[in-house]
């Protein structure tokens, strides 16, 4: 290859890497808790296929309504009430909104405890009124434990022994030995260290979480995160969902 050859294939090179690197974005997806870890194994994928660069955020409070307000965030994940007042308060462009996952509801209790059996609703139902304590959020999944009780009949019964828990997941007062069982989707309580998870909250009590995803009206990349959506809802996506145990919403 000549001298003048050479330089024309470098100057190709740079040209191309330069357009690769304008056509990348960098994305921004704040989540809830309960979506997170399938959104982090999404967001890995996406950025392998399409070089832009994805930062999961999983905000609360002040923060996270910084990010709705005034960005960086491109994309918001969670439940459908808090998307469906988003849209009202107009920072979520309309139309966008995507169901995309189901988190089923899942018990574990602390490392080494004797796991109880709970693949019954009465076995289920008897480990409940065994327990010392049981503990569940003020999320969505919290909300479901609770109908389920209720519909068990148990909500006064247990009410003495029941822990509703703040700020992080169930399982973090399981491994301190605050709470003897927890209940919180099953994505976020598989393989936490200093807990062990028992298994599914059993039959028609099992009520799962659904999240949907939106574009926040304050993206500067709404282009690429509306690809992003596509491809959450891709067959692509389903089994990288099922990886962190979770069902896939297909449209």
């Amino acid at each position: 290859m000549g001298a003048h050859a050479r330089y024309a294939a470098i100057a190709l090179v740079a040209i191309l890497s330069a357009a690769a690197s304008a056509e990348a974005a960098e994305l921004v997806i704040l989540t809830n808790q309960g979506a997170t870890p399938g959104v982090r194994e999404l967001a890995a994928a996406f950025s392998r296929a399409n070089g832009h660069r994805v930062t999961v955020l999983q905000e609360t409070g002040a923060a996270l309504e910084r990010r709705i307000n005034s960005g960086p965030a491109d994309l918001i994940t969670s439940n459908p009430e808090p998307i469906a007042d988003l849209v009202k308060q107009g920072r979520i462009v309309a139309g966008t909104v995507t169901p995309f996952v189901l988190a089923g509801l899942g018990v574990s209790v602390r490392a080494g405890a004797p796991k109880p059996d709970i693949s019954t609703v009465e076995t289920y139902k008897a480990a409940l009124l065994a327990a010392k304590s049981i503990g569940y959020s003020y999320g969505c999944s919290g909300t479901h434990a609770a109908d389920g009780i209720a519909q068990l009949g148990l909500t006064e019964q247990l009410k003495a022994k029941t822990v509703r828990t703040g700020n992080g997941p169930v399982t973090d007062y399981l491994a301190k030995g605050d709470l003897e069982i927890g209940i919180q989707q099953t994505n976020i309580m598989v393989g936490v260290p200093g807990t062990d998870y028992v298994g599914p909250v059993p039959g028609f009590l099992n009520s799962p979480c659904p999240s949907s995803v939106a574009l926040l009206a304050v993206s500067k990349e709404p282009e690429a995160a509306r690809s992003m959506i596509k491809f959450m809802i891709s067959p692509e996506a389903a089994p990288l969902l099922r990886k962190t145990h979770v069902e896939p919403v297909t449209p």
